[in-house]
């Protein structure tokens, strides 16, 4: 290893194809067929609400075969293709039928990483990294997937000797693909892939690199680390060289940053008082899953997309708490200067969706964070220990009852969810949904749900 850098300097291609990359087919549209068989065939688009007036967040191959994709209205998916199935997201459900993937596909190869919830990678054994064998151990990835548990799920799989190799040989042919990737085929196999649709070309990246003369793949391939490393600007780019070369490079873990709900709010919630509500329970939320993960947060964001146009922004720091009253007077003065500013531009305009993240996290165990704050006395730090330890309370009232009646329906379930502890201020909110959601990075853990 060459201190400082991360990068070995005795690193060697890996022997033969190394790891098989699965990419799940417009995956949150395959499960709704998948617990929909009726769908199975038919266009199908995902929303994250279940309103006219949003659009798509995912779309089935049938359905992109009449021209709808991620960001089409409703209303234009319609006039697109009139037996279009409109289905509001269910994210609690993709986690579920993600473990139950995994877990299927785990009999047959180890799990090495997973990127999303339709991606992850798998490592081939010595005896399957000849093409012949390791095609042989996709097939039969592909017959468990669907006779386990659906022929609706149809994933696209790379096999290449490095993790990022694979992914890129995943997205050659989907739906549904199989390809090989070897290192006797590059540059050539992949000299028509756009820069931007690799894993680690950011539009900054792909600008430095054009910057430098590198526009194609080619050119890419054919860089030196040091100077892959110069263009990044850090041992990432060596990284991705080696990664790119068939090295199997080590991936650094990355740490939760921010913890945050958006909302895409409909036409009954855009006035400003309707809208704050709203806000409110995405941040309970947020905080809710704070103290699950032992956290404690010094900053709170606010951001509110307008209609027609416009976004608002605002953030505040504070010390270190997982008080969630703390959270919510954050929210209150940052949604009065929103006001103050609507009234001076003679009123504010409607809101079309709102996002909140708490951020500067810190763990339980920071003993600088948790020796206090320089700037609060030892009264205020006391009662901020005694709210947190309640909201706590409330997160385990909230979440066994969830955990104890979730396979309930009708009134039994409706019982379970009068049980919820929540501010009377937030009763009576009807929203179809308000828990976690998923990102492209991170697949959410089935608890953060229950909050």
């Amino acid at each position: 290893m060459n201190s400082g850098t991360g990068i070995r300097r005795d690193y060697r291609p890996a022997d033969g194809l190394a790891y098989l990359f699965l990419d799940f087919n417009a995956y949150f549209a395959s499960v709704e067929q998948y617990d929909h068989p009726e769908l199975i065939g038919r266009p199908v688009i995902v929303t994250p609400l279940q309103s006219e007036h949003t659009g798509a967040i995912a779309a089935s191959y049938e359905a992109k075969a009449f021209g709808i994709k991620r960001g089409t209205t409703v209303r234009e998916a319609r006039a697109l293709c009139p037996g279009v199935a409109v289905m509001p997201a269910r994210h609690d459900r993709y986690v579920q039928v993600h473990k139950l993937a995994m877990a299927e596909i785990e009999r047959y190869l180890p799990l090495v990483k997973v990127y999303s919830i339709d991606e992850a990678a798998f490592r081939l054994s010595r005896s399957e990294r000849d093409p012949a064998r390791a095609i042989e151990t996709a097939k039969r990835v592909k017959r468990g997937i669907a006779e386990n548990i659906g022929p609706a799920l149809r994933a696209s799989i790379g096999l290449a000797p490095s993790r990022l190799l694979a992914k890129l040989a995943a997205e050659r042919v989907k739906p549904d693909g199989l390809t090989v990737l070897e290192l006797g085929d590059l540059p050539g196999k992949l000299a028509d892939m756009p820069l931007t649709d690799i894993p680690g070309v950011g539009a900054g990246v792909a600008a430095r690199l054009a910057r430098s003369g590198v526009d194609n793949f080619t050119s890419l391939w054919n860089l030196q680390p040091k100077r892959a490393r110069a263009i990044w600007g850090s041992v990432q780019g060596e990284r991705f060289w080696y990664g790119l070369h068939g090295f199997d490079v080590h991936e650094e873990p990355t740490k939760k940053s921010m913890i945050g709900h958006s909302r895409v709010l409909t036409r009954d919630h855009e006035a400003p008082e309707k809208a704050r509500i709203v806000a409110r329970a995405l941040l309970l939320k947020a905080a809710s899953r704070l103290r699950h993960y032992r956290l404690y947060a010094g900053g709170l964001s606010l951001s509110m997309r307008q209609r027609p146009e416009g976004i608002w922004e605002a953030a505040q720091r504070f010390s270190h708490t997982q008080d969630s009253y703390r959270f919510l007077n954050a929210l209150d003065e940052m949604w009065a200067r929103y006001l103050r500013v609507g009234e001076r531009d003679g009123g504010g305009p409607r809101i079309g969706g709102v996002t909140v993240y708490l951020h500067h996290l810190k763990s339980h165990e920071s003993a600088a964070m948790r020796q206090g704050d320089l700037f609060a006395d030892a009264e205020h730090a006391q009662t901020d220990a005694k709210r947190a330890k309640l909201w706590r309370l409330i997160d385990q009232i909230n979440a066994d009852p969830e955990e104890k009646f979730r396979r309930l329906s009708g009134a039994d379930a409706e019982k379970a969810k009068a049980r919820h502890i929540s501010l009377a201020s937030q009763s009576g909110l009807d929203l179809n949904y308000l828990g976690a959601k998923i990102a492209f990075s991170r697949v959410p853990e089935e608890a953060e749900f229950l909050y």
